[in-house]
């Protein structure tokens, strides 16, 4: 083989692996921009979008850090929120890892734009400090709220969120709640829910594609 034609191949061999480099690069491309669905869609995904996003009050409550956690806390960026009490025994501990799953597979650009709340349904139990124990475990960029249990009903009510005290045995009780993550948009409104049960495959692809479309 004489030099014209080792040259002929290595030039084939490179111009192959270039355009596998290319159709590799496409692929990944487009696996990572979001899938964009419509109503009809979301639903079938669990996520149910309102036809009018819902203005609710504002409210005076305090993170897991002492800080004040009004309703200011919730524009600028998206939020999902779970209501739910740190003695819950499965749905709460589940739901957080799973809201882990998807905050974690995230874009820097999307954690940037997505905030993952708990609000105790148990504000006389979770205060401040078993928050600030509690929230870490799932990850230490959640955020966990308590406060005037009046205040956290009214905010429940406004956005559909239904829970009950339940008497165990002695002066014990538990806390049957509702399960859906609330989305609030950067406006500070109500914009939709997510049904259980969850998955962060559904939950990331239906907020990537709410958020995609979001004016």
């Amino acid at each position: 083989m004489n030099d014209t034609q080792q040259a002929g191949i290595r030039r084939t061999v490179i111009i192959i692996v270039c355009i596998i480099m290319l159709v590799i690069g496409a692929f990944v491309w487009t696996m990572n921009q979001p899938v964009i669905m419509n109503d009809q869609q979301l639903r079938v995904n669990g996520a149910i979008v309102l036809n009018t996003p819902r203005i609710f009050s504002d409210f005076d409550l305090v993170d897991h850090r002492g800080d004040a956690f009004t309703k200011a806390r919730l524009t600028d960026k998206w939020s999902m929120i779970f209501f739910g009490f740190t003695n819950c025994p499965d749905v709460c501990p589940t739901t957080l890892a799973t809201l882990n799953d998807t905050y974690s597979k995230l874009k820097d650009a999307e954690k940037e734009n997505l905030q993952i709340v708990m609000i105790t349904l148990d504000a006389e139990r979770d205060s401040v400090a078993k928050l600030a124990e509690y929230m870490p475990y799932f990850n230490a960029d959640f955020i966990g709220v308590t406060g005037n249990k009046h205040l956290i009903r009214r905010l429940t009510a406004e956005i559909n969120v239904a829970y009950n005290k339940v008497p165990l045995e002695g002066e014990d009780y538990t806390v049957d709640h509702s399960t859906q993550i609330v989305l609030v948009n950067p406006k500070g409104d109500y914009h939709g829910f997510f049904k259980a049960p969850h998955s962060e495959i559904m939950l990331r692809q239906t907020w990537r594609s709410i958020y995609a479309v979001f004016n």
